[in-house]
């Protein structure tokens, strides 16, 4: 061949392989939502990107975003690893292994640390963020799970479900430093920075307790009329209002923490868990493991319900991007792989997304493409 054609020919076979290796990126990454069981109905929301976190398809749990290092710290519980997603190279960047069916998972910025409930081997267990390195281990109680911080005293608090307690740790020492008897089955934990104090579900009482980390002593114990397993809980400080997800009924309580009373009840999907919340956009995210999400605007102390939509399989764990605005769904089985699900809300444009590079394996060579997701195409590595 002359210099012409043998260009012209090397261009054809570089668009041949784009295309296929883009086909394939784009099944990988599917935004279509075929066979994948998705419907998101009246949600609005729109894919952004299907990302496999790698493993087995087992159970994810508890998920929890460093917006400082663009880090998603996620619970993959039936693997006993913490996974470390990177939201802005959108890719898996560590699984830390040894934290025995980890159920909890929080990130302390402040601290450059993370902490993880190990529960089957009853430990919480500290990461230091830097080396994703396991620094410590803890008596977490009978069964830890959820988690809080309440900065001012440097204490961690951590619900003991079975244990009916709740276990707090000093994270100067990495120590635990007293239990609190709660007198019920613990739910979720949460920390309220407009009063400092901290608030749990004892769902088996159907109460939300206060208590106050200077004295680690309960000063409240507020009824909880219509409840049934009030397990998952998030404060919204900016609204003053509690969110109460009860995974008995399926229903969502809206509770006043001026007023220490329900004020609005919504259904919500099969057994609902976690709860997160995009404070821009004053939009609430409720996840259930039936793969239900509901979502609700929050606005003014008003609440109102946007509607339901089926996101993934066991679609119970969501956490929120407040500045991209993205959603981030694990889900442990999507044609037979963990998968970190990406939404993002309709009419948000694209600003400040990142692209994800699909990198297929040819013989003898391996080819990288560009493909465009959210809007911005970046090379992939």
């Amino acid at each position: 061949m002359n210099a012409l054609h043998t260009r012209s020919f090397a261009r054809w076979l570089v668009l041949v392989a784009c295309a296929i290796a883009a086909a394939l990126g784009s099944f990988v990454f599917s935004a279509s939502g075929a066979d994948d069981g998705s419907d998101i109905g009246g949600l609005p929301l729109k894919r952004v990107a299907d990302i496999p976190l790698g493993g087995r398809p087992t159970r994810l749990d508890y998920a929890s975003y460093d917006p400082d290092r663009h880090l998603l710290f996620i619970a993959h519980l039936g693997d006993s690893e913490v996974v470390v997603f990177d939201t802005r190279a959108t890719r898996v960047v560590a699984r830390i292994p040894n934290v025995a069916s980890v159920h909890g998972v929080l990130a302390i910025p402040e601290l450059s640390r993370v902490y993880a409930s190990a529960t089957d081997s009853n430990e919480i267990v500290a990461i230091d963020e830097t080396t994703l390195n396991i620094t410590a281990r803890m008596p977490g109680g009978i069964y830890p799970d959820g988690m809080a911080y309440a900065p001012d005293v440097h204490k961690l608090y951590v619900s003991d479900e079975t244990g009916e307690t709740e276990t707090v740790i000093d994270v100067r020492s990495n120590t635990r430093m007293a239990t609190i008897p709660l007198g019920g089955e613990v739910g979720n934990t949460q920390y309220d920075p407009v009063s400092r104090h901290i608030f749990v579900n004892v769902q088996s009482r159907r109460q939300l307790v206060e208590i106050d980390p200077a004295t680690d002593r309960i000063i409240t114990r507020a009824d909880l009329p219509g409840a049934r397993g009030n397990h998952g809980l998030l404060i919204e400080p900016q609204e003053r209002l509690a969110f109460i997800a009860c995974e008995g009924n399926d229903k969502l309580l809206v509770f006043d923490m001026r007023t220490m009373h329900i004020t609005s009840s919504f259904d919500v999907g099969k057994h609902p868990d976690v709860l997160a919340f995009d404070p821009q956009q004053h939009l609430l995210y409720v996840a259930g493991e039936a793969g239900i999400v509901s979502m609700f605007k929050a606005d003014a102390g008003k609440v109102s319900k946007i509607g339901d939509g089926r996101v993934g399989p066991n679609a119970h764990v969501v956490a929120v991007d407040s500045l991209t605005h993205r959603a981030y769904f694990p889900l442990k089985d999507v044609r037979g792989q963990a998968t970190l699900r990406i939404m993002q809300p309709k009419g948000q444009g694209d600003r400040g997304a990142a692209g994800i590079g699909a990198c297929m394996p040819w013989p003898n060579i391996r080819s990288c493409v560009n493909v465009r997701i959210g809007g911005v195409a970046e090379n992939g590595k």
